[in-house]
């Protein structure tokens, strides 16, 4: 019976091994961190908090004095350190933007038709809900980067295979 023991453990070993081998083809695990980042703030000036794309409060993190991220429509960060309800929607939304249409984002907020992304050049965006966000930005995208369209007042992207376009008030923001 002691011999069976001192056979168990090199065993063991080689099992441990095999599955090294097979399960994970012999790599090893390696961590990745995905740091987190500020799509929106709650409060102005000094006393803004970010906010992240999941609708965590970023208190720990530090806002550069020339960020201009939107501003969400609450006056305090909630106590329990993450967004809920048509705020999160909002973030969700805000999370999504592209790189390119970040810096022409000047708020958000939530109306009757769902979240609205209002953009520095006066152009809202009617997302409705935040599901399809980022498919729905790159119908947004797609849109005002159409040379065919001069102005217009809103984007209706409820279905974002088939954008609604109306008004003529407000002027495209220039391509860069």
């Amino acid at each position: 019976m002691r011999g069976l023991r001192f056979l168990w453990i090199p065993l063991a070993v080689i099992a441990a091994g095999v599955v090294w081998q097979l399960v994970l083809g012999g790599k090893t695990v390696e961590p990745h961190l995905t740091p987190s980042r500020a799509t929106a703030t709650i409060g102005s000036g000094s006393d803004a908090v970010a906010v992240g794309a999941d609708g965590a409060i970023l208190a720990w993190l530090t806002l550069p004095e020339d960020a201009q991220l939107p501003r969400l429509p609450i006056s305090a960060p909630p106590k329990s350190g993450r967004l809920a309800g048509p705020v999160l929607r909002q973030a969700k939304v805000l999370g999504a933007a592209p790189p390119s249409l970040r810096p022409y984002i000047e708020s958000s907020y939530y109306g009757e038709s769902g979240v609205d992304v209002k953009l520095r050049s006066g152009i809202e965006l009617r997302f409705g809900d935040a599901s399809r966000a980022a498919t729905k930005w790159r119908s947004a995208a797609t849109v005002l980067a159409d040379p065919s369209i001069a102005s217009l007042d809103y984007v209706d992207l409820h279905a974002p295979g088939r954008p609604a376009v109306r008004g003529s008030g407000h002027t495209l923001p220039p391509v860069e």
